[in-house]
């Protein structure tokens, strides 16, 4: 088989796995701090910036500001969310009291899975998605207007 067939049906292969995992009920569901649920078929749909980020991580102590901030500037192009990995709601919670209000709702990674299949390694992490499919994934910078406007094309 030629290199050129081997490919499309690599990338099939993926999508019926994927799909099947789907199917019988192994889809990620991380729970919301306060409301709601995200699942990773939502992460597949459209534009996402996700920003991964723990209450304990000295690069994570301005999370608020920074995710604010990311909001303001691409909320109208993107969803912005951020997963909280592996805290429980009441120190998510406890970290976010007396802070600005958070404008991009927090999910709970409890296990730590979905940072695990992003091969986040790092907190504070930025991922940007497109319909799915990862376009940045690297700690996230100090200033990340630049990363973002490189990725949406503004």
């Amino acid at each position: 088989m030629q290199m050129k067939q081997v490919v499309p049906l690599f990338a099939a292969l993926a999508a019926l796995i994927a799909g099947a995992a789907v199917a019988q009920g192994q889809e990620l569901r991380l729970p919301g701090l306060d409301r709601g649920e995200l699942t990773e078929g939502e992460l597949s749909q459209g534009t996402q910036i996700v920003v991964f980020w723990t209450s304990w991580a000295p690069r994570g102590r301005d999370i608020v500001d920074r995710v604010n901030a990311l909001v303001d500037r691409w909320g109208d192009r993107a969803r912005v969310v951020t997963i909280n990995f592996q805290e429980d709601g009441g120190a998510v919670r406890s970290f976010l009291a007396g802070k600005p209000p958070l404008k991009a709702p927090v999910f709970l990674d409890r296990d730590g899975e979905l940072s695990k299949r992003n091969h986040v390694n790092s907190a504070p992490w930025l991922l940007i998605l497109k319909d799915g499919r990862v376009s940045f994934s690297e700690k996230l910078p100090q200033d990340p207007d630049a990363v973002v406007a490189q990725v949406l094309g503004s």
